[in-house]
């Protein structure tokens, strides 16, 4: 570190000795929190006490202020572009492949020379801020004379003040934003003031500069429709779940965010008060700039910054279906089963309807389309007859634990109530499956029985029967795995209903629909009105039992073109094929293998369970932030209840109003003699 100080005292123009120095600083792979930290403290040592180094350093950094152009350094860097999520993948995508050349003339370009390591910005950020200020206090900036530097950083930075205040303007009035927060336009918007306030502010500054003895205005009026800016921006965020959200409303959102936050950054470290070695501002931004370049190509940052929000109103749609899928009390839990009982008669005609069309040998496209309009057939016919497929609530009930997690973590109490959310979620699953497959087994039983009957014949032979039974071995087969693609297919379901169920809102369609002249005409309105309506509850959750029906459909007829082994095992299909294959071989199966078939048809559906809840839940996590480390806790909660209470995981306690008769009732009287 010693020897690139020196080599500064020799040439303090010259940015590649300040890299040298940069790398001296840099720590190496072991400990970067710590390391950065000691070499940050023995820079201000030396700084201390040599005063030659820190003249040099100082010297070098004026030049480096005073040669190059600032103003997209503060503007641009860490803050989304205007050019919108496609055109910016586009960008980095082509950057990343032949990147932009270096300008000695910009700030930007020569800053990301000195922080040119991928992972400066970690070890920048895990430095505590008492430690920047004792570099700060080591430099001795203000016993150094007067520099044009100084002058022309600060003529800059309110150039930048000017840019970003034109851009928050412009992004505030932008019409996606209007459209969600509609009083934008009716009341006075800070979004019109602020260049005029802003305006104001620069020209007394630069007076206050020319004229020493003037004092500059103090930028406290912009602070304040700064904060009217934000408050209008928080209000978009909570009206988008009413109006809906798009990727373009998301973009703008962000930008809008980190272009205040920048400005009110600038604002600070050009108030007459600011003083680095008491305020962090200087080095939080240093951390921000080497952020924003060491991450400039990022595709994976691109594509997080503008699908959190989106990813947030998808999962809160679903979440709100999901609180259909929880049973509170033993009425909601028989209502369940009910409804399960239901899908499950209607599942076992669709296995049928599979066996029909496997026996015509279509030509391979038009059998898959075939079988996964028969699924998504069936699945939408459960959806408007108000059944329940057990497997479709775990991507809807996830959202609803995560909306709680980020409500209620950190207390004990509080996990409490999350872990009896859980110990509902569990029993009602439980009691959907156990819907599914108690009547999806015994009507494919009748079916099969009344086909034989019909038509004399079975209505898939010996050798059909053997490969629907191998099909569901867990040992023998890919059961499991295939159940893990289906696991996947109900999560995507999950999120596409609650893309739909946004989409709905976002396009007004049930408002077009209940508007809409021909269908007034032909309905009439009152009609009109209720099929709006109807599109509007359930236009998510139709989309998503279709798009799943031909997921499930068109996989093996994939996976047959492409040479690979994919195909789908969903639990209640297999509990169907299962009741098909054993009539049609009369029973005569050994017990090993009616055992090891229902095995497999159990761990079918932990496996489609256990892929859709954990992947819905990931999902829902990440949309709001949060790690699923906070679940760690609830893990020996729920362990305790269960071994105290392991009924209580699939049967509903009894309701309370039969609980005090049975500890109110007098005691009866024995036998008088």
């Amino acid at each position: 570190m010693e020897s690139s100080l020196r080599q500064l005292c020799q040439e303090p123009g010259k940015t590649e000795t300040l890299a040298l120095l940069v790398a001296a600083l840099r720590p190496g792979d072991g400990q970067p929190a710590l390391q950065s930290t000691v070499n940050l403290q023995a820079l201000s040592f030396l700084l201390e006490h040599h005063p030659e180094y820190r003249q040099a350093l100082r010297q070098a950094l004026c030049t480096l202020l005073a040669e190059s152009r600032q103003i997209p350094l503060y503007t641009e860097a860490g803050i989304l572009a205007n050019d919108g999520f496609g055109t910016t993948l586009l960008r980095r995508l082509g950057e990343r492949a032949l990147p932009m050349p270096y300008n000695p003339d910009s700030l930007r370009d020569r800053f990301g020379l000195l922080f040119n390591h991928k992972h400066d910005y970690q070890w920048l950020a895990a430095i505590p801020d008492a430690t920047w200020h004792g570099l700060w206090r080591a430099m001795a900036w203000p016993e150094g004379p007067q520099q044009d530097s100084e002058r022309q950083t600060r003529l800059q930075l309110l150039e930048s003040v000017q840019v970003l205040s034109a851009r928050i303007t412009a992004i505030g009035l932008e019409p996606e934003l209007v459209r969600v927060c509609p009083e934008v336009e009716r009341f006075a918007s800070p979004f019109m003031h602020l260049s005029a306030e802003v305006q104001r502010y620069v020209d007394s500054y630069r007076q206050a500069l020319t004229d020493a003895s003037t004092p500059p205005e103090d930028e406290k009026q912009v602070l304040v429709l700064l904060e009217q800016c934000e408050a209008i921006l928080g209000k978009v965020r909570k009206n988008a779940a009413r109006y809906g959200i798009s990727v373009s409303l998301t973009y703008h959102g962000l930008r809008l965010a980190q272009s205040i936050e920048r400005l009110r950054a600038l604002l600070e470290l050009l108030s007459p008060e600011h003083d680095p070695a008491g305020q962090p501002q200087l080095f939080r931004l240093l951390v921000d700039f080497a952020r924003a370049e060491n991450r400039k190509y990022s595709l994976r940052d691109l594509f997080k910054s503008n699908t959190e929000l989106l990813a947030l109103q998808v999962t809160e749609h679903a979440g709100r279906h999901g609180e259909h899928y929880i049973a509170e009390d033993r009425r909601d839990w028989s209502q369940m089963g009910r409804a399960a009982m239901g899908a499950g008669l209607i599942v076992g005609f669709m296995a049928l309807i599979k066996l029909m069309l496997a026996r015509g040998h279509l030509p391979l496209l038009w059998e898959g389309i075939a079988f996964g309009l028969n699924y998504a057939i069936g699945f939408i016919i459960v959806q408007i007859l108000h059944f329940t497929i057990a497997t479709k609530q775990p991507a809807m009930t996830a959202a609803r634990l995560a909306a709680v997690l980020h409500e209620q973590h950190g207390r004990k109490k509080q996990l409490e109530q999350l872990a009896d959310l859980i110990v509902k979620v569990v029993r009602t699953q439980f009691v959907a499956i156990l819907g599914n497959v108690l009547l999806a087994i015994p009507t494919a039983g009748l079916i099969a029985f009344a086909w034989h009957g019909l038509f004399g014949s079975p209505v898939v032979d010996a050798a059909k029967a053997q490969k629907l039974l191998h099909e569901i071995d867990p040992i023998h087969s890919l059961a499991l795995p295939h159940a893990a693609i289906a696991g996947i297919f109900l999560f995507l379901s999950g999120l596409i209903a609650g893309y739909y169920d946004n989409k709905a809102v976002y396009r007004r369609i049930p408002e077009r629909i209940a508007n809409h002249r021909l269908l007034r005409k032909l309905l009439g309105e009152n009609r009109a009105w209720r099929l709006g309506n109807y599109v509007e509850h359930n236009l998510g959750a139709l989309a998503g039992n279709f798009y799943f029906g031909m997921f499930l459909g068109l996989t093996g007829t994939v996976g047959t073109i492409l040479g690979l082994p994919l195909d789908i095992r969903h639990i209640t299909f297999s509990s169907a094929n299962l009741a098909f294959a054993s009539v049609a071989l009369d029973f005569q199966l050994p017990m090993g293998t009616v055992l090891l078939a229902c095995a497999g048809v159990a761990l079918v559906g932990v496996v489609n369970l256990g892929v859709s809840f954990f992947m819905a839940l990931w999902v829902a996590l990440r949309s709001r932030k949060l790690s699923g480390s906070l679940l760690l806790p609830l893990i020996p909660i729920l362990a305790k209840r269960f071994i105290r209470h392991p009924l209580g995981f699939f049967l509903p306690p009894p309701p309370p109003a039969a609980q005090t008769e049975i500890e109110t009732a007098p005691p009866v009287d024995g036998p008088r003699g």
